[in-house]
C-alpha cells in the first residue's frame, strides 16, 4: 500500500512504552485497508487524518482541544474517561484489535456522523499541505506475487483445520500471503523453496514434530537471519519453552490463540519491527 493511501494518526501524549507499542501497531496497521500509519509532525506534504489522544494526561488533552478547534478530525481517546467530550474512549491497557476497530469506526463515521473524507490541508494544522488519502489505489496485476517478492509471506504449519482458518482470517487482512502445511514434512519442503517472514509452527504434528522442523528450518543460514519461527502449543511449561529455544524458535504462542498476542508477534518480526528492535538493542 502506498503511504498516501493511509489514514495518518496524530498520536498525542502517551508514555515511551505505549508509544513503542503504538509504533508496532501502526507498522502492521499500515498494511490494512483502510490503512493507518503514525503521523510525524513536520512531514512535508501530509497532514493528520485522525487524532489518538492520551485522555489521562491533562497536557495532551489541552493540546488536542487546541488542534481540534482548528481542524475537527475524527478522534479516539485512550484513558479512564472521555473528559467531558463525546469522542469514543478505550480503556487501558492498549489492545491491538480493539484500537484498530475504534479507528475504523472513527473514520467511517467522521467527526459529525458523516463518512469521513480527509480534507485538504489547513495551514494551522501540524504539517504542510497534503493530498489526503487516496480511495482508489492502483491495483497490482498479481498482488500475491508482489507480496512474495517483498518477503511478506507467512507459513502456518498445523494439522488442525480450525487453527488454520483462524490464522487465515487474522493474517489475510494485513496483506500477507499465507501458505499452509499440515505435516512437518510439508513444512520443510515449502520452507526450502520459499522465503518466509514468519513460520507459525505447531509442536505436535503427524510425522516429525515441530521441534525437529524448527531445527531443520533454522539450519538454513538465510532463514536464521530472515525467518522467524513461532511455536504454537498448548504446552507452556518452562521445559517446553526450553525445548523450543534449543530448537531455535523465536517466540511462543499458547493455544487457544489470542488475537492481540498474534498481531503483536507478527508485527515484531516484520522487517520494520526487526530494525526497531535492533536500534533499541544498540542503545
Amino acid at each position: 500500500m502506498n503511504p498516501n493511501d493511509h489514514y495518518l494518526v496524530d498520536v498525542i501524549g502517551f508514555n515511551d512504552v505505549e508509544r513503542a507499542m503504538l509504533a508496532s501497531i501502526f507498522a502492521l496497521a499500515a498494511r490494512r485497508d483502510p490503512g493507518f500509519a503514525q503521523f510525524e509532525p513536520g512531514t512535508a506534504g501530509r497532514t493528520p487524518d485522525v487524532y489518538l489522544v492520551d485522555a489521562d494526561k491533562p497536557e495532551a488533552m489541552k493540546e488536542f482541544r487546541s488542534l481540534h478547534q482548528r481542524a475537527g478530525l475524527p478522534s479516539v481517546l485512550i484513558g479512564s474517561s472521555a473528559q467531558g467530550t463525546d469522542f469514543p474512549v478505550l480503556p487501558r491497557p492498549l489492545q491491538w484489535a480493539r484500537l484498530l476497530q475504534a479507528l475504523d469506526d472513527a473514520v467511517a463515521a467522521g467527526d459529525d456522523g458523516a463518512p469521513f473524507v480527509p480534507p485538504q490541508a489547513d495551514p494551522l494544522r501540524r504539517s504542510l499541505p497534503a493530498a489526503g488519502r487516496s480511495n482508489s489505489p492502483q491495483a497490482l496485476p498479481d498482488p500475491g506475487a508482489a507480496r512474495r517478492m517483498m518477503g511478506d509471506t507467512v507459513l502456518v504449519v498445523d494439522d488442525n483445520a480450525t487453527v488454520r482458518a483462524f490464522m487465515q482470517a487474522k493474517l489475510a487482512p494485513f496483506g500477507f500471503e499465507v501458505d499452509f502445511a499440515e505435516t512437518g514434512e510439508e513444512a520443510i519442503g515449502l520452507s526450502g523453496t520459499h522465503e518466509y517472514t514468519c513460520v507459525f509452527l505447531d509442536v505436535v504434528l503427524p510425522g516429525i514434530d515441530g521441534y525437529q522442523v524448527c531445527k531443520l528450518i533454522k539450519s538454513n543460514k538465510q532463514a536464521i537471519r530472515k525467518t522467524a519461527v513461532v511455536m504454537l502449543t498448548s504446552r507452556s511449561s518452562p521445559f517446553d519453552k526450553l525445548r523450543g529455544s534449543l530448537a531455535g524458535c523465536d517466540e511462543y504462542l499458547t493455544k487457544p490463540l489470542d488475537e492481540d498476542r498474534l498481531l503483536e508477534v507478527i508485527a515484531k518480526f516484520l522487517p520494520s519491527g526487526r530494525k526497531q528492535a535492533e536500534r533499541a538493542a544498540r542503545k
